[in-house]
């Protein structure tokens, strides 16, 4: 989370993916763990960028927000831990604005994708899906905007947690979506 991430994007998959009982760490890209969102929310993260390995990570989840994107699009450690993951084989997540950093180191490569409508021209040569939700292509998952926030949270559990750990999550949540 850089300032001005968008808070729902990072805090809806982050709730809904403890309750299905994966470990999330809450990662500041800035050396202060409280961080503030494009809506005044300040959040206190778990760790530091510089704290962040992807040793054991199994995925790595990109929040929007246009400040929040530019602080991990300027961070050439932020950037590095991206590309790391990816090559590790990490599932790769991203909402709203942030699907163009995946864009923008090369990952996004004729793979399908979607956005933040208004945006697909920094997706390079992505496929970008226009209108969807969410979308899935291989270990890539993005989604379209904070209204998307349930159903790319949803999805996740569903790719590190498995169908029925997504289904029970939906449930105890009551999502009728």
């Amino acid at each position: 989370m850089g300032e001005g991430f968008e808070e729902c994007e990072a805090l809806v998959p982050a709730d809904l993916l403890r309750r299905a009982g994966a470990e999330v760490q809450l990662v500041a890209v800035e050396e202060d763990l409280a961080v503030t969102g494009a809506h005044g929310i300040t959040v206190l993260a778990d760790i530091s960028l510089q704290e962040a390995s992807v040793e054991d990570m199994q995925m790595l989840i990109l929040p929007g927000g246009m400040g929040g994107v530019e602080s991990i699009r300027m961070n050439l450690f932020a950037v590095a831990l991206i590309t790391d993951a990816w090559e590790k084989g990490a599932y790769l997540g991203a909402i709203c604005a942030a699907p163009t950093l995946l864009a923008n180191v090369g990952i996004l490569d004729r793979r399908c994708a979607v956005c933040y409508p208004g945006m697909e021209d920094a997706m390079g040569s992505a496929v970008v899906q226009t209108g969807a939700d969410v979308v899935e292509d291989g270990h890539i998952i993005t989604a379209q905007a904070a209204g998307s926030a349930f159903e790319f949270g949803f999805k996740l559990v569903e790719k590190l947690c498995g169908h029925a750990a997504m289904r029970k999550v939906r449930q105890d949540v009551y999502f009728k979506g």
